[in-house]
């Protein structure tokens, strides 16, 4: 199965809207959301509830029993996170708690223990033939990475003999890009043609380029600025990066997100422009034959 992921420099260049767009022109049967601090993938899929969903644990968090705690504050003295309050008697902040068990170890009457919490929600959709995989971080929860590869773990488990999985992925770079790089055939990166975007982009790359993944780049909105588009393209070709092409402003396209539909639906700039980067991009990850 090949894994295709798309990522962005940062939010709203329009990354989701191309997943749904290449998930609707490939009738992909396979298909996750990792940006789990925001999924919403979702929105644009058309499933009824989730077949499965489980809540995922993360780090432990540390629980003072009442009866067991005299008050000597020995546990909330040697607290680096300031996450014990007193009172009577003590307890735990549980969104300042950073599960380290200092306190369990410090505290003489065994008042304190580490617990399982629950760090985010992880939900599976799936009919006979399509695999939907995506998961949400809870508020305060730091093991967005770990929830990241679960995620793509249930998708490749349920995904049978698929031959095509598209991975919504964070946007930036941090733990939960990472997690889904690893492992994936080709990044396609949604740029933004500004300043910012730019940047945004070439640190992608270069966090791509570590894991020695293929990568191709598109431009949103391209026609919001023709120059910094054109900028972009002539890096590509400096660096030997493919260049997917562009998809210009639509507001048919904010019509038709805003209605939960895939732009690839429509009859519209947007929705022909999408389609011929999904067709570079296939030629792309297929190189030598395969394509679905």
């Amino acid at each position: 199965m090949k894994q295709l992921l798309i990522l962005s420099g940062k939010g709203g260049t329009g990354k989701t809207t191309v997943a749904g767009a290449f998930i609707a022109l490939s009738q992909a049967r396979a298909y996750a959301d990792c940006d789990v601090d925001a999924p919403n993938l979702h929105l644009i899929s058309h499933w009824e509830k989730p077949t499965e969903r489980t809540g995922y644990y993360g780090m432990p968090k540390a629980r003072i029993d009442p009866d067991r705690c005299v008050g000597c504050g020995k546990c909330r003295e040697h607290c680096r996170f300031d996450a014990i309050e007193a009172g009577t008697p003590f307890q735990v902040k549980p969104f300042a708690c950073e599960g380290c068990g200092v306190c369990a170890e410090i505290c003489l009457e065994g008042a304190v223990s580490m617990e399982p919490a629950v760090a985010g929600d992880l939900a599976l959709y799936r009919d006979e033939d399509r695999v939907f995989s995506t998961a949400k971080l809870n508020m305060g929860s730091g093991t967005s990475g770990k929830l990241v590869t679960e995620v793509k773990k249930r998708m490749a488990a349920t995904a049978g003999d698929a031959e095509l999985a598209v991975i919504d992925g964070s946007p930036g770079i941090g733990c939960p890009v990472i997690a889904s790089i690893s492992g994936v055939d080709m990044v396609l990166i949604v740029a933004e043609p500004s300043l910012s975007g730019i940047s945004d982009m070439e640190r992608i790359l270069k966090t791509a380029e570590t894991f020695r993944t293929k990568t191709a780049v598109c431009v949103n909105k391209a026609d919001a600025n023709s120059a910094k588009t054109e900028e972009i393209r002539k890096f590509c070709g400096a660096h030997s990066i493919p260049f997917a092409g562009t998809i210009p402003f639509d507001p048919e396209a904010v019509g038709a997100v805003n209605s939960g539909k895939s732009v690839a639906e429509l009859d519209c700039p947007s929705g022909h422009a999408v389609r011929e980067v999904y067709n570079h991009t296939m030629a792309l990850l297929f190189e030598g034959g395969g394509q679905p």
